[in-house]
């Protein structure tokens, strides 16, 4: 059975953010739209999906750090300020935006809080290792020396 750590990050987030999208829980609130994801941007993200995006990433940050508080999702979305003639600084990711997304991935029975911070239920690891294997199954298809990993 294939899990979180097979198969590359980036394809493991589209297709989950793909099957967000079809649960009725995780929708991108109206601000959305025009919100910034961190004060380290200068615009707000160009993509119209992505909340969906987000909300996937946040759910593997959670299976993979377990149990994770906001600051550290926080930290992990931050990046460099440009502040003009001042040198560069790191700042952290906008707090509204993952606390929205972890309610409703909460909401959706994905994740749940504990004392020591969020954790992935059940359903979310099954959701996850599911589309691992979906993704490592297609890769395999395409590359059979894959097979062996």
């Amino acid at each position: 059975m294939a899990t979180v750590y097979d198969v590359p990050a980036d394809m493991l987030i589209q297709k989950v953010a793909e099957k967000l999208k079809n649960m009725e829980e995780i929708k991108p609130p109206e601000w959305a739209k025009f919100v910034k994801t961190g004060v380290h941007k200068e615009r707000s993200p160009e993509q119209d999906d992505w909340w969906y995006i987000r909300a996937a990433a946040v759910l593997r940050k959670v299976y993979v750090n377990q149990p994770v508080g906001l600051e550290r999702l926080r930290t992990a979305y931050g990046g460099r300020k440009r502040r003009g003639v001042e040198p560069p600084k790191f700042m952290k990711g906008s707090g509204s935006v993952i606390r929205k997304v972890l309610q409703q991935l909460e909401s959706a029975g994905l994740v749940k809080k504990t004392d020591e911070g969020r954790v992935v239920t059940p359903q979310g690891r099954a959701l996850l290792d599911k589309t691992a294997a979906e993704i490592k199954k297609e890769l395999v298809e395409k590359i059979p020396a894959l097979a062996k990993y």
